[in-house]
């Protein structure tokens, strides 16, 4: 699997001043580019680009290739690729199970099968027997967890990171960092990650891109 960006090009609708340069790139599968930069430099926006969901305020040209296939024109919900924030976004009327559930590929069918795919995503978590409770009981380890295997249970062809440890403390980020990285690459996920932390970049092994 790989993702590649083709001559990306992002300014403020009505101006003609991008907001970097035009942006080209291959990410192979496994691999994480770490994307570092000021504030307001538009990293985020470039995600919100990547993955289909642009805001109105800004106007985009270049193509997204994933797998060799231009998804540039498919909404963000068709394109296969995950997205992980700093806030898990775990809903909280759901249990921890129903959470992952939810996030599971239609490929999986019947009950007793969703059933026992979320319980194994659980245990490999090490969020065993966890999945009656309420999200809200969750640490702030334990709900990224939970969050990322919502979003591998959806079998993405590729990955965004928003920030995701940026909310943790400096030991328990540094093992949801080992978590993370570790399933990216059993699952040979090309990934694009943003973060302000140079540890991030370094634990993530791959190219750097500054804007």
């Amino acid at each position: 699997m790989t993702l590649e960006l083709r001559a990306i090009r992002i300014a403020r609708k009505g101006d003609d001043r991008l907001l970097f340069p035009p942006l080209s790139l291959t990410i192979p599968a496994g691999e994480v580019v770490t994307v570092m930069g000021p504030s307001g430099i538009g990293k985020s926006t470039l995600m919100d680009f990547i993955g289909g969901h642009l805001a109105h305020g800004f106007q985009g040209q270049g193509q997204v290739i994933l797998n060799g296939q231009d998804i540039t024109d498919l909404p963000a919900e068709a394109r296969q690729i995950g997205l992980m924030f700093q806030d898990a976004a775990l809903f909280p009327h759901l249990s921890v199970a129903d959470n992952l559930a939810f996030g599971l590929t239609r490929r999986v069918r019947g009950g007793s099968a969703r059933a026992a795919a979320v319980t194994a995503a659980l245990a490999e978590a090490g969020l065993d027997g966890f999945g009656p409770r309420d999200p809200a009981r969750l640490s702030g380890g334990e709900k990224a967890r939970a969050a990322l295997m919502r979003t591998l249970l959806a079998e993405p062809k590729a990955l965004l990171l928003d920030e995701p440890f940026s909310k943790l403390d400096p030991d328990l980020r540094a093992d949801l960092r080992r978590f993370v990285f570790d399933h990216i690459r059993a699952r040979a996920i090309p990934v694009m990650m943003v973060t302000h932390d140079a540890t991030d970049a370094e634990a993530a092994g791959g190219p750097v891109l500054r804007l």
